[in-house]
């Protein structure tokens, strides 16, 4: 997993004046280093200067020992400098197993799948952009028994999905693509705290580009994964994991919390 806030992609050439401007404000940060200027960009695009300025002098959240979440793996995978996440879940009882995106590679996915001798029931993706979905057809070929639920375009229970002892619920947040869901799974062994599967929304200090609107992509962030509580583990498409209180507490775009 790479251990740097993610360059952003490219404005959306369909986007607003407003939303190009907040996506140049993200791919400043961690570039910048004259503080001075950085309080400028701040001003200029309603960014917390006091953040920006974390964020330039090398912030990142706090490095986890994923342990405490047994029976999670976060794989990432790399084509052309782009490093992107998948994410496994799986109940210890059942041997049931969830997949989150699927990254470049199903290699690496499959190899733990039978390393852990797991049957994989659901294949959840956040959003179809292509790094996210490239291993899609070799997973399903390996697992042709499991479920796709493919962003937003496919019904949920009301109650969310059942993986054994844990409850996988969806939100959608589609303001960097029309598809855009969150996965929130919850019942954790020893009361580990929920962990939201965010694909690309919000990233450890920054935000994703708005393709489709950046005012809804930074309210739904907003109000559906920084209102989590904040001992939520978030899982990003793309850099490290990070919590929703240390997001509060350090990315630019949002500012103190009320």
């Amino acid at each position: 997993m790479t251990s740097s806030v993610p360059k952003l992609s490219s404005p959306s050439p369909h986007a607003t004046r407003g939303e190009r401007a907040g996506e140049r404000g993200a791919g400043v940060i961690g570039v910048e280093r004259g503080i001075p200027s950085l309080n400028r960009v701040a001003s200029l695009l309603g960014l917390d200067a006091a953040k920006l300025e974390g964020i330039a002098a090398g912030w990142l959240p706090k490095a986890r020992d994923l342990g405490r979440w047994r029976h999670l793996e976060v794989i990432s995978t790399t084509e052309g400098g782009n490093a992107v996440n998948a994410c496994l879940v799986w109940d210890p009882n059942t041997r049931e197993a969830a997949l989150f995106d699927t990254g470049w590679e199903a290699r690496p996915i499959l190899g733990l799948i039978e390393q852990h001798r797991l049957s994989l029931r659901y294949i959840l993706i956040t959003h179809s952009h292509h790094d996210h979905v490239a291993a899609l057809e070799p997973v399903r070929r390996a697992a042709p028994t499991a479920s796709l639920l493919a962003g937003s375009r496919q019904p949920l229970p009301p109650a969310g999905l059942a993986l054994g002892r844990f409850r996988i619920s969806r939100q959608v947040v589609s303001g960097h693509a029309g598809d855009g869901v969150i996965y929130v799974v919850g019942g954790w062994p020893e009361a580990a705290p929920s962990v939201a599967i965010v694909g690309d929304t919000i990233f450890a200090g920054s935000i994703a580009s708005g393709f489709i609107s950046w005012e809804v992509l930074k309210q739904q962030v907003h109000d559906d994964i920084l209102g989590l509580p904040l001992d939520t583990l978030i899982c990003p498409g793309h850099g490290p994991v990070t919590t929703v209180a240390e997001e509060q507490a350090h990315n630019p775009f949002f500012g103190a919390p009320a």
